[in-house]
Formats: C-alpha cells, sequence, structure tokens
C-alpha cells in the first residue's frame, strides 16, 4: 500500500474528526489530499503526534482524536504508547505510517523491520491493536475504528517511494488558531 492510498482512506473514514499529521510527508500528503480547519500539522517536531493527540483526546474526550504517524517518528516516542495505554482515553486512535525508513530525510532505514508497534500497543494496555499491509484491510480496520472504543492503534505497513507531495503553504500560527478555532467550535 501507498502512502498517499492510507492517508486518503484515513481521511475519507474520520471526515468528521480532529487528525494530527507527523512532520514530513505524512503533513504534507494530509495537506495536499485535504486540507481542514480540524488537521494540526506537526512542523519541524519529530517524535510528538502522540503525545499531542494524547493531550487533545484528554483535554476533549467528546472529540475523535486521530494520530498519523510514521515509524520514525514513532520510535521517537515509544514512551508515550505506555501513557496512551495507561490513561487509556476512549477517543484516541493512532496510526503508524510503517515504510521502515526515514523517508523525509533521504530514506534512511529505520529498526522498524523487528519492531511490532501493534504488539507493543497491546502490551501498553491499548484496548485495540492491530496489523494491516494492505489497503483493503487498512479500510476496513479503519470503518471498525470510527465506533469503536480506544486507545487503538493501527500499525500499517506501507512501501518506501520516492513520491514527495509539496509543503503544506500554511503559516504555522495560522493553522495552529484555525485548529483551536475548529476544536472549541464544535
Amino acid at each position: 500500500m501507498r502512502r498517499h492510498e492510507a492517508v486518503k482512506a484515513i481521511t475519507d473514514c474520520f471526515k468528521e474528526a480532529y487528525i494530527i499529521g507527523c512532520n514530513g510527508l505524512i503533513s504534507r500528503e494530509l495537506h495536499s489530499i485535504e486540507d481542514r480547519p480540524r488537521n494540526f500539522y506537526v512542523l519541524g517536531s519529530m517524535g510528538l503526534p502522540t503525545a499531542i493527540g494524547l493531550g487533545l483526546s484528554l483535554a476533549r474526550p467528546d472529540k475523535k482524536i486521530v494520530v498519523v504517524t510514521g515509524d520514525g517518528n514513532q520510535l521517537m516516542s515509544l514512551g508515550t504508547l505506555t501513557t496512551v495505554g495507561k490513561t487509556s482515553p476512549k477517543n484516541f486512535i493512532e496510526i503508524v505510517l510503517d515504510n521502515e525508513c526515514y523517508e523525509t530525510t533521504g530514506g534512511q532505514e529505520t529498526s522498524s523491520s523487528t519492531t511490532k508497534f501493534h504488539e507493543l500497543a497491546k502490551n501498553s494496555g491499548f484496548k485495540h491493536a492491530v496489523y494491516v499491509d494492505s489497503l483493503d484491510r487498512l479500510a476496513t480496520v479503519l470503518d471498525r475504528s470510527v465506533k469503536a472504543e480506544g486507545p487503538i492503534l493501527i500499525h500499517a505497513k506501507i512501501e518506501k517511494e520516492k513520491i514527495n507531495p509539496p509543503r503544506a503553504q500554511i503559516d504555522p500560527y495560522k493553522m495552529k488558531n484555525r485548529f483551536m478555532k475548529a476544536l472549541a467550535a464544535h
């Protein structure tokens, strides 16, 4: 499965959710597929999407919070998974798009080929954690996750690619402010 296809499936499934996209190519894909006030693009801060999503899910338990991160980002914040499991927010979903490399910075190999994010999540107290390696399977699991109680982690294996979507052309302060406004309005 390709990153673009996975991100599109996520945005199609979670129309009403608040989506946190990790820095790099995932945020670029998210922005190019569907820029909206409910998207928060983590720009230049690797390893923080899970913590940001956790904070939002605890502060706003009435909102569905979806974190879309890569294997490199998740490896930088493995400890945050245990905090998510411990606090167990019912509105928290994380999707780890795993291509076994730091694609944004040149494709350097990560250690995710030997890391089972879904098993780490299960062992950390996530209510649901699953591994998928096809777009059809991802779509099925995403559809089930819309109404399921979290926390949920979906470990999705994606292809390595050389596709470089354009950078998000949005001022970070404006993006933050519109996200906060959207979060407060609904």
